[in-house]
């Protein structure tokens, strides 16, 4: 029987475990990414462990995320990172050099390989044919050591593509028409294979868009074939010699098939507040405009910014319209100013963004009170851009351009007065390295650690008996953004102390004051949750944070892939409702225990640990389950992956 692409480079990359869907599996990782808001406490757990240099093929440390410098905490990082990467032998990749998935597309990217990344769309890679998976910040740091990756063997779904784009529909209608279909849980433990005869009608930063917001899906990652198109994109690069040829076999066998007609699909938006609520933007015209956000890692490729810069030529943006325009790298930056199209987006009054994360991610540009803000980034929970009751909808470049120039949303198909920019990527891209720093044979470098710069902070092993609190009741799809904040609170994220001051911030204030004064007391606290518990990004620190504030449990209708791996990783116990009606029968503040969870944890055989939750406070019992590899068993046990790594080594 043939392989899938999937099959091919796990089968390559595989040192333990069958691949055998839902079994776990561990993989050697070539490539490592984190970026300045993971990079930090990823690092900084390197270091604890004991490593002494990095021992994949590439880590590559990026600048994209605190590139706003409001205090020195952001500059400090920095320059630990810097250092610190010279010290352990990685690339580091300057701010002001643009965003890591971008970044990584245009220089490093190879078909075949395997990347880990502290980010969780990396899957941005699978546009050049590789399997790329988000993680936490402590998974890459052991990666980075020459460690494996632990993770589920996927079952593999194929979208076919058939027919190709018409003009004013683009690559981000495509991903959002498989939201459309998929929606944003349900799908852990899978990949998204791409192939049909629409997929050669695609270059590599389409796919790109494709396979990076495939992370809203929940999936573990996406991938489409290294064929004629990624030849033409890494001849580009001038990186034509990486190239090589990885195409599914004719006979490969799927868990299951999907057919999207590329021909049939029209301009989508996700509206309020969830990439998964698709609508068409036809059923959106004449709805007023206050802000447009052009770029982030989904859609700032020289394609995409050059199809905005022919939009807006010779135009001027609505009056009542905000437009901000960030390049994803310096290449991009550089070559539409070479081209004179930098100048025509300035010229129609875009605000020109440094190429950096920035309002992706709430770090600047937040939209006015209760404004529409069109954005090409690729989520828009509530808050996330920093302005709680903003409305954010996610579009294209091209919806999005009109928009600008209209102060309203347009019907890209149904508008006449402007024509369908004819744009291809360019045989040739400017390349110039110099914003990364390689490293040396010279590796007496002194770490550079500011103020604001700490320990990474060490849980104690699981104890005999959880008894404590629900500390907070919260609903479905709680995202990491919902548990840890990112904007404005970023620059602490290399000070844990600080950072768990915010938990829960907008959810429940008084959170973090009230789970450290348990921890204090020795009650351990308990968070309840309901489906779908951590979507959204990989930020560890939605686990480390909690961790501090003395959390030792997540109760769960559903957990996401990445934030059940960080709650190992950190020792705190991730347990799902056997059924799902028991969320219904806990309450915050209500006080529970569950006995003998040491002695079951250690016990336990095969991969369903089965445990009895006591809610004393209502006098029940509810049955928990939860799915647990042996390895996972002796995270928790130890405390977390940084105690069994320090056990491990001594």
């Amino acid at each position: 029987m043939g392989k899938t692409i999937t099959e091919k480079i796990l089968s390559e990359h595989l040192v333990e475990g069958t691949l055998q869907a839902g079994e776990p599996i561990a993989l050697r990782i070539d490539q490592t990414l984190t970026q300045d808001a993971t990079g930090t406490m990823a690092f900084l757990q390197f270091e604890a462990m004991g490593l002494d240099e990095t021992k994949n093929e590439l880590a590559v440390s990026y600048v994209d995320h605190n590139t706003v410098q409001v205090g020195f905490e952001n500059a400090d990082d920095h320059e630990y990172l810097r250092t610190v990467a010279a010290r352990y032998k990685a690339v580091y990749s300057r701010p002001g050099n643009g965003i890591c998935h971008q970044l990584h597309l245009e220089r490093f990217g190879i078909p075949g390989k395997t990347l880990l990344g502290s980010d969780s769309h990396t899957p941005t890679g699978g546009g050049i044919g590789m399997i790329a998976i988000g993680a936490g910040g402590i998974d890459v740091a052991v990666a980075m050591g020459g460690g494996p990756f632990y993770m589920t063997a996927p079952k593999v779904v194929q979208i076919r593509l058939e027919g190709e784009l018409r003009p004013w529909v683009s690559a981000k209608d495509v991903i959002l028409k498989v939201l459309s279909i998929f929606g944003t849980k349900g799908n852990v433990g899978t990949v998204f294979e791409y192939g049909g005869p629409g997929v050669k009608t695609l270059d590599v930063p389409q796919r790109a868009t494709i396979t990076n917001m495939g992370a809203e899906c929940g999936v573990t990652t996406s991938v489409f074939p290294s064929d004629e198109q990624t030849y033409a994109f890494m001849q580009a690069q001038n990186r034509g010699g990486d190239y090589r040829e990885l195409l599914a076999d004719e006979d490969a066998q799927y868990d299951q098939v999907v057919t999207v007609s590329l021909s049939e699909l029209e301009p989508l938006a996700a509206a309020p507040h969830s990439p998964g609520n698709i609508v068409p933007v036809r059923e959106l015209a004449g709805m007023k405009v206050d802000q447009v956000c052009i770029g982030s890692c989904t859609n700032s490729s020289y394609t995409d910014l050059r199809i905005t810069a022919e939009v807006l030529s010779g135009r001027t943006v609505s009056p009542e319209v905000s437009l901000g325009v960030a390049q994803g790298s310096r290449q991009v930056m550089l070559m539409m100013a070479k081209e004179g199209h930098l100048a025509s987006m300035i010229q129609a009054g875009a605000r020109i963004l440094e190429s950096a994360c920035g309002f992706c991610i709430g770090n600047h540009l937040s939209p006015g009170n209760n404004a529409v803000s069109l954005r090409t980034s690729n989520r828009n929970f509530e808050g996330r851009s920093g302005t709680k009751d903003a409305q954010v909808y996610l579009v294209s470049p091209e919806t999005a351009s009109l928009a600008a120039l209209h102060g309203k949303f347009v019907d890209p198909l149904a508008q006449q007065e402007t024509a369908c920019p004819e744009v291809s990527m360019p045989e040739t891209f400017i390349t110039d390295d110099s914003m990364f720093l390689f490293p040396s044979e010279n590796t007496n470098v002194e770490i550079k650690r500011g103020p604001n710069i700490g320990d990474p902070p060490v849980n104690e092993p699981l104890p005999a008996d959880l008894i404590g609190e629900a500390a907070i009741k919260v609903g479905e799809k709680i995202t990491t953004d919902h548990i840890m904040p990112a904007g404005q609170r970023l620059k602490y994220r290399s000070n844990i102390p600080a950072y768990a001051e915010y938990v829960f911030e907008h959810v429940d204030g008084t959170f973090s004051a009230r789970a450290g004064k348990n921890r204090d007391a020795g009650v351990h606290n308990f968070i309840i949750a309901g489906d779908s518990y951590g979507q959204g990004s990989s930020r560890e620190h939605a686990a480390l944070c909690p961790m501090y504030l003395g959390v030792k449990a997540v109760i769960a209708q559903s957990i996401e892939r990445i934030h059940m791996a960080n709650l190992f990783n950190f020792g705190i116990l991730p347990l799902l409702f056997e059924h799902p009606e028991d969320y219904h029968r806990i309450d915050q503040g209500d006080a529970l225990e569950i006995r003998g969870v040491r002695r079951e944890l250690a016990d336990a055989e095969g991969s369903d640990l089965k445990l009895k939750l006591v809610n004393r406070t209502k006098g029940s019992e509810i049955p928990l389950t939860v799915p647990v590899s042996a390895r996972q068993r002796k995270l928790l046990l130890a405390g977390g992956l940084l105690n069994f790594t320090r056990e491990q080594q001594g």
